[in-house]
């Protein structure tokens, strides 16, 4: 008998044990991480947040696009801001990023601030995924819980973030595998590319579209071709917005958009144009709640990307650069 009770103590510390480690790995990140640690981390970063917004209103959707291109390559853990060195070579001049990825310095503001108020606590993978909930509600969308607990990389990948980071001539297909290969559904696609109702593209991103594609309004068309010339290396980095009705403020107005055949990208007009994604951007042109509560559900889902936590990576004290 007590043989037997013995076993069956091993057993239940075994299954005890168990249980505790997995489900330390399935709740790896959240809401309240920093409530005891870094108690006024939220309303620190608004603050620098808000500031660079006032001062620019690009800049919401420049820091929304940074948590984006960080969580697609190797997942949401700070190594897109990792600045080249001579032994070094960061994500920063990947195809996606060079001359294009910006707000480097607002983070390096935000992380400062924080620093201020509790050092060696709060991590840039973090900071990243504040600062872009803070930037789609400043600008007039939604607002979420957003899941902390990440640690940043102390490494990055160029060739990753070449790979990883769908291009702008991207079809539907490589889209939706890109995105499914993430854990995101092809309504989280739809959903996060509603991001694009705020923020610029340069000419390079989109002059082929301009050109050479035949589902496009052909007023639309010609408008943005008088700032973005046919010949390459003429006006490359001009700007439009990536949404010509509300280009700073956080709506649906994205859907109504590619409808009228007005995406200003390729990938964007892949969405909407007799594939299956039709009807989606069809519900989210009528449905302006629709589209806020699946864009809080797809950016949560993102975020959850491979994160590190518990003892890997570290919390870097320079966002540039590793400890």
């Amino acid at each position: 008998m007590a043989s037997s009770f013995s076993k069956f103590s091993q057993t239940l510390l075994l299954l005890v044990v168990f249980w505790g480690i997995t489900s330390s790995s399935n709740a790896q990140l959240s809401t309240d991480y920093y409530s005891k640690s870094c108690p006024n981390l939220f309303s620190t970063v608004k603050f620098t947040v808000h500031s660079a917004i006032m001062k620019e209103a690009r800049m919401g959707a420049s820091l929304l696009r940074l948590f984006f291109h960080d969580c697609f390559v190797n997942g949401c853990d700070g190594s897109l801001l990792l600045d080249d060195t001579s032994s070094f070579t960061g994500e920063k001049n990947a195809v996606p990023n060079r001359n294009s990825a910006r707000g480097f310095d607002v983070i390096d503001d935000i992380k400062s601030a924080v620093e201020n108020v509790c050092p060696g606590v709060v991590s840039c993978a973090d900071i990243l995924a504040i600062a872009a909930r803070d930037s789609v509600k400043i600008l007039g969308g939604p607002s979420w819980d957003v899941k902390l607990g990440r640690r940043d990389a102390r490494s990055a990948s160029q060739a990753a973030a070449n790979n990883g980071i769908p291009a702008p001539t991207s079809n539907l297909n490589r889209l939706i595998s890109r995105f499914n290969a993430l854990g995101l559904s092809t309504r989280d696609l739809v959903a996060l590319s509603g991001a694009h109702t705020i923020g610029q593209a340069r000419c390079t991103s989109f002059r082929a579209r301009l050109y050479n594609e035949s589902n496009i309004d052909l007023s639309f068309a010609k408008t943005k071709q008088s700032n973005c010339p046919r010949s390459s290396g003429s006006g490359d980095n001009n700007l439009a917005p990536l949404d010509i009705q509300t280009p700073t403020y956080f709506d649906n107005k994205y859907f109504n958009n590619l409808i009228g055949k007005r995406g200003l990208l390729h990938s964007d007009q892949e969405l909407f144009n007799g594939g299956s994604t039709d009807s989606i951007v069809r519900a989210y042109s009528k449905n302006p709640s629709s589209f806020s509560s699946d864009f809080v559900t797809a950016m949560i889902k993102m975020g959850d990307i491979s994160p590190l936590t518990g003892s890997k990576g570290e919390i870097r004290k320079n966002c540039r650069r590793v400890n």
